[in-house]
């Protein structure tokens, strides 16, 4: 028993406490005592103040009521109006989950229908909001969590002990911070680093440059990193650059915890599933399978924004919204006993979108920044959002006119909704008609059902519509999804107006080169690139001027004329050079160090240069294998 929950005991009557156990860094008390569970004459308070950790008394199993008995329970205390859609037990942990249309009310006023399922059937529920979009994948994801409920208590419980390891009688070590930069230093691709400190081996990210073929993959060859010494990831977000390569880890032996949160955790799954597909279409073995998905899946804790939580014994996290995509996250790292504090940005916007709020700037401590630099170049100067959104409408509203097709090559995540919450608005305000076909293909069609399951993580605006199943965005009738090769082909013989929205986003594999192959030479058709085109990939060729592109059909190569019209649109989930000046300099409280990496080796100099004039503070823009010492 570890000597924290030692510490427990002794605040709590013992006679009333069946078993004592970790999830994560959260410490669950179970009881055999109805009564106790009931009401705890708010002992359990008590030492949530005293020790400032996060403790939950749970029911004992053998107490909870038969799972038969207790669903037709619960579908009487919550109205059907609420939507009950499925009801899945947790009997290892004690817990209910209640996947509903409409949480508010299923949970009730107050909270009361929860206190009534609890008093009822002594099973604590949880209350999950159902997609508006029904997707088998998301639900897959799901049920890899709810099937292995034995296994994650027994990973939830070792994941505490390493946490709490030595609470009480840590020793004081030689106190050092060390960071490595295993990939995306003065690029823009791979993404991972290493923070090391003499007890914690933690790694911020671990992506892969889809547009590289040669260097794709993270430096994990580098002396200082070793898959059994690995004590947590951490994954800001779902792109591919940030979180690709994580199911090798496990591949290779990685047993610990995911970091992440929710909409994370299932937008990221469903990338590398497509991934592996694409590797496959392209007669490549993938580098991992569903299976190393799954373990990853497995391994996951999910953390609301500003929930602080221990993820090693001299490691502490806070994720904050970062208004990159839907669940993307800053990272807030407290090391030690107040050595130190630092701030991962991973990708940032700091200005407000059609669909998320603006990254977040205030911190309790901060004296290392670590920036991205995408589009931190001198030139890279951004048009304001509602002139970028214009100039989109006005090429897409031509294009429909001329009766040719818009092609927008996206990544999954992130830019094809906002596109899609683009079109929603200009149907309503009449510019475009709600009859033309907007057709999704890829992943994109899944990733919008997380955008329906998690409306929390959108800004008010938007979630005020996902509220409210008539104006959803996402469930306009004009909405296709393109399931298969044959309807692919329909759609490019229909000679009639729409917009497509395929992955992937840089024309790297994918159905958008599908599409492009079948549509570059009609010049009423349009290619719109609205994302970020690595250096390599197809459509940073295109972008250069390229017009005439060979692809492999068989054993020939087949050459292909670029006629239609190509358009760049720097609109994107990036913070340009201005926003990424003014998110350093709204930064509470102001960085000691700055540290620039994820861009082009110009743009990381260049903003580095800038911001050292702007601010005074010392900044550095680090190649990959380079260590910093941060302490």
């Amino acid at each position: 028993m570890s000597e924290i929950i030692d510490e427990i005991l002794n605040h709590v009557p013992k006679d009333k406490i069946s078993d004592a156990v970790f999830e994560g860094a959260n410490i669950v008390l179970y009881t055999k005592n109805k009564d106790y569970f009931l009401d705890d004459q708010g002992k359990v308070k008590e030492v949530v103040n005293m020790i400032k950790k996060r403790i939950e008394l749970r029911p004992d199993p053998s107490i909870c009521l038969e799972q038969e008995k207790a669903e037709k329970l619960i579908k009487n205390i919550v109205t059907e109006e609420a939507g009950i859609d499925q009801v899945i037990f947790d009997p290892q942990r004690s817990i209910v989950i209640i996947e509903v249309q409409k949480p508010g009310l299923a949970i009730g006023k107050q909270g009361e229908n929860l206190q009534e399922i609890k008093k009822q059937t002594l099973w604590v529920p949880q209350i999950k909001r159902t997609p508006a979009i029904r997707s088998q994948l998301i639900e897959n994801v799901r049920a890899v969590l709810y099937q292995n409920n034995d296994y994650r208590r027994k990973f939830l419980h070792k994941t505490g002990q390493r946490i709490y390891n030595g609470w009480l009688r840590r020793a004081k070590k030689e106190e050092w911070i060390r960071l490595s930069m295993l990939g995306g230093a003065r690029q823009v691709g791979r993404s991972c680093y290493l923070l090391q400190t003499p007890e914690s081996r933690v790694l911020l990210d671990c992506g892969i440059d889809v547009a590289n073929e040669n260097d794709a993959y993270p430096y994990l060859e580098a002396p200082e990193f070793s898959i059994k010494d690995l004590d947590a990831v951490i994954i800001s977000h779902a792109h591919v650059d940030h979180s690709g390569l994580v199911p090798y880890l496990f591949k290779y032996g990685y047993k610990g915890p995911v970091y992440c949160t929710l909409p994370t955790r299932d937008i990221m799954s469903l990338l590398h599933l497509d991934m592996i597909k694409i590797q496959r279409n392209e007669a490549k073995e993938p580098i991992y399978s569903t299976d190393d998905i799954k373990e990853m899946v497995k391994h996951t804790i999910c953390l609301d924004y500003e929930e602080v939580t221990d993820i090693t014994p001299d490691v502490r996290i806070t994720l904050y919204n970062a208004g990159h995509m839907l669940g993307s996250c800053l990272v807030h790292i407290h090391i030690g006993n107040g050595l130190h504090n630092m701030v991962y940005t991973a990708d940032v916007k700091y200005a407000k979108t059609n669909m998320l709020s603006m990254a977040d700037t205030n911190f309790p401590r901060l004296e290392t920044l670590m920036i991205e630099s995408t589009y931190g170049g001198k030139d890279n100067i951004m048009p304001p959002a509602k002139e970028a959104d214009d100039q989109l409408s006005e090429h897409i509203i031509n294009t429909i006119k001329k009766k040719g097709k818009v092609l927008m090559p996206v990544l999954g995540s992130g830019r094809a909704q906002e596109i899609i919450v683009l079109l929603d608005k200009l149907m309503r305000e009449g510019k475009l008609s709600d009859k033309i076909p907007i057709y999704i293909d890829g992943m994109v069609w899944d990733i919008t059902a997380i955008h329906t399951a998690y409306p929390e993580f959108l800004n008010s605006n938007l979630r005020q519509q996902i509220f409210h199943k008539d104006n959803n965005p996402f469930l306009r009738e004009n909405i296709k999804r393109i399931g298969s090769s044959q309807e692919r082909k329909e759609l490019i013989e229909d000679k009639g107006p729409c917009v497509i929205l395929a992955t992937s986003g840089m024309l790297v594999g994918g159905p958008s080169v599908e599409y492009l192959k079948q549509l570059a030479e009609n010049p009423k058709n349009l290619l719109i690139f609205t994302c970020y085109q690595g250096e390599g990939s197809l459509g940073r060729r295109i972008q250069r001027g390229e017009r005439e592109i060979n692809f492999q059909k068989s054993n020939k190569f087949e050459t292909i004329g670029v006629n239609m019209e190509v358009e760049k649109l720097e609109i994107t989930g990036h913070s340009d050079r201005k926003e990424l000046i003014a998110f350093v300099n709204h930064c509470n409280p102001k960085p000691k160090k700055i540290i620039v990496v994820h861009g082009e080796s110009s743009k990381c100099l260049d903003l580095a240069r800038s911001l050292h004039n702007i601010t005074k503070v010392e900044t550095v823009a680090p190649r990959n294998l380079d260590v910093l010492r941060l302490k």
